[in-house]
């Protein structure tokens, strides 16, 4: 054997001898690093671990009660927060049936604005042959995040963290696999002490729709729809109503 293959072969060892020890020493540091992260050898094992971690874990809610409440006190004596608290809940769960099954049967009793919040989006899944699953709801904590005095009317928003197994299906088919979630709904409760100025600050829609048609009821003491003439329920002035639910991740 010539000296040019004897070189050629001494140089293809020790570049793979060279490579052998460089991934032996990357593979070494990979093990420290998720033996410090996640106390594992493997760090897609550890990796697994932390979403199962944080599948695991409440959201935090950003809990403002302790300064809101005293302000809420004082401008309404008769305000309890545990009552609420658990309208909140209750309606969020209710809110999450209604998704799931597609019904607005679930939803009585709560106001217009939010029945028609779920009503159209109960339409624009059903237009798309989406199913929402909701399973094992489960509700950690709730607490008064947001306190605001508006034109005609005062908001409290009260945030839940909730836990639950989503599932998504299109046409029949699994779109989303059910999974485990953790995640943040805000529930927001207005008190209209101004009809005329809250329905100025509004712009003239209310977020008010007719039951019979969907248009929108421009006037909150309107008794009938301007468009096909249906009996509408006039918005409750100098109540608490829970007008809005949305996810905040």
């Amino acid at each position: 054997m010539d000296k040019a293959w004897i070189f050629l072969l001494i140089f293809l060892g020790t570049l793979a001898a060279a490579g052998a020890i460089s991934v032996w020493i990357i593979q070494r540091k990979l093990r420290q690093v998720s033996r410090s992260m996640f106390g594992t050898d493997s760090l897609l094992e550890g990796l697994e671990q932390q979403e199962e971690r944080i599948a695991e874990t409440p959201r935090s809610v950003s809990s403002m009660t302790s300064i809101y409440l005293p302000q809420i006190a004082k401008d309404f004596p008769e305000f309890s927060l545990e009552e609420f608290r658990k309208k909140s809940e209750n309606s969020l769960n209710a809110f999450l049936s209604a998704l799931e099954t597609q019904e607005l049967s679930s939803l009585a009793g709560i106001s217009e604005s939010l029945r028609n919040q779920a009503r159209l989006r109960i339409d624009d899944q059903d237009r798309q042959g989406i199913r929402e699953q909701f399973r094992n709801v489960k509700i950690h904590q709730t607490a008064i995040s947001r306190y605001e005095k508006r034109p005609g009317c005062c908001a409290v928003t009260f945030q839940s963290a909730v836990e639950y197994v989503y599932g998504r299906t299109r046409n029949g088919e699994k779109e989303v696999m059910p999974d485990r979630i953790q995640t943040r709904y805000d529930m927001e409760w207005i008190y209209i002490q101004d009809p005329e100025r809250y329905g100025q600050a509004a712009g003239g829609a209310v977020g008010v729709s007719c039951p019979n048609c969907g248009a929108p009821i421009k006037n909150l003491g309107a008794k009938f729809c301007e468009y096909c003439g249906s009996a509408v329920e006039v918005i409750n002035s100098r109540v608490w109503s829970l007008e809005h639910i949305k996810e905040d991740r």
